[in-house]
Order: C-alpha cells, then structure tokens, then sequence
C-alpha cells in the first residue's frame, strides 16, 4: 500500500515538474500581473485561469491533428471544471493570463497573442454563421476588461486597452484604449496605455469632447 502511494505521489510530482518547466512563461504572467498570487505552487495548483489553458495547450494538439472529439471533449470537460471555455481551435500566445475567468468564451477562430490579459465574462465570439475566420485576432500585450465582448473577424492592436462591458465590433488600431457600447476609442492624451491593472484613469471620449465644449463656451462668453 505504501509502495502504491509513493509510486501515485511521484507521478503527481512528475506532472508538477513537467507543468511547470512547459508552462514557466504561463505561470511568471500569473505572477506579474496578479498582486493576490502569493506562490508559484498556489499558481500551478489552485489557478483555474492556467488550469484551462494548459488543458486548451493539449485539446489544441488533438485538434490540429484532426481529432476533434477528443479536443472537444477536453474542452468541455474544462469548462465544466473551470467555468472557462475556449474552443480547442483557438490559437493562443505565450504568457497568457486569464483573472478570475468564470464566463470567458474563446471563438474556434480566435487568434490569442502573446503577453495578453483577459478579466472574467470577457466573449471573442462571432457574429454569424459564416465560414472560415469569424472571431477577434487579438494583439500582443492587450488587455480586455471585465465583460467586454469582442465580436467578430476584427483585430484588437498590439499593446491595446479594451474597458469593462465594452462591445467591440470594429478594427481597433494599435495603443488605442476603447469603452463603452459600441466601443469607442478614446485618446489618452496621446500616450499609450501602460498594460498594468489600472481601470481608474482610462477616459470616456463622449466626456473628452463635452469638456472640450465646455472650454469652447467659456472662451465665447468672456
């Protein structure tokens, strides 16, 4: 009994291992970006964001060889365990990070790159029943905020801000930040948006431009 459960301790540790070295830029993401994560072992164990996408990294395999049921049935699987559920045709970077990630959807199209951040509710979905590509290419270094929903055969920039419950239905161009519905882009004052975790100081363009009146109608009364 004794030998039985070492034997099942040292595979589970085998599997730790092989996580951790294959998944190392997955997890160091985690690390960078969540102030929560207090260990690299809770991250590997306990993070049900890295959890599907290291499950999303083997239904992909299965997928691009032309076993859809099993990447499927992988992806089903780890929806109903994680609440997140990508379809294993989707392509993703490297460091990627899901927060939180109950009620995040990833189209079969969808193209993921690298260094990109999602928050929980976040949709890459489609908007018909067309063939071919119909879901959002998303940039390198952009982060969707909470229940944004990007729709689409569309492309997010690179190093790109898309606000909370945002709806995205057009090209965003690159160091662009967009809220509200449907999304607008906003100028930041020229300046690209850091890629940190402030949703505080992004501004709403429809308030850029009645401050601008405001400005405009005070210069005319003096």
């Amino acid at each position: 009994m004794i030998k039985i459960l070492l034997v099942i301790l040292g595979i589970i540790i085998i599997k730790i291992l092989y996580i951790a070295v294959f998944f190392y830029n997955d997890i160091r993401a985690v690390q960078k970006r969540d102030p929560a994560a207090r260990s690299f072992l809770e991250i590997l164990l306990l993070y049900q964001g890295l959890h599907a996408l290291i499950s999303h990294r083997v239904a992909h395999f299965f997928y691009t060889g032309r076993m859809f049921f099993i990447a499927r049935f992988i992806s089903q699987m780890t929806r109903h365990f994680t609440g997140i559920e990508i379809h294993p045709g989707a392509e993703i970077g490297r460091a990627f990070f899901i927060d939180h990630g109950m009620g995040v959807v990833v189209g079969e199209t969808a193209v993921i790159g690298d260094n990109v951040l999602l928050y929980q509710g976040v949709t890459l979905g489609g908007t018909g029943l067309e063939k071919g590509k119909r879901h959002p290419t998303i940039g390198n270094n952009v982060v969707i905020g909470g229940g944004a929903k990007v729709l689409g055969n569309i492309t997010i920039g690179d190093n790109s801000y898309i606000g909370a419950n945002a709806v995205v239905i057009k090209d965003v161009p690159p160091n662009s930040t967009v809220v509200g519905v449907p999304g607008r882009i906003t100028r930041q004052d020229g300046k690209k948006l850091d890629i940190s975790l402030d949703h505080i100081h992004v501004l709403d363009p429809l308030l850029q431009e009645i401050d601008e009146l405001k400005k405009r109608l005070e210069k005319l009364e003096k």
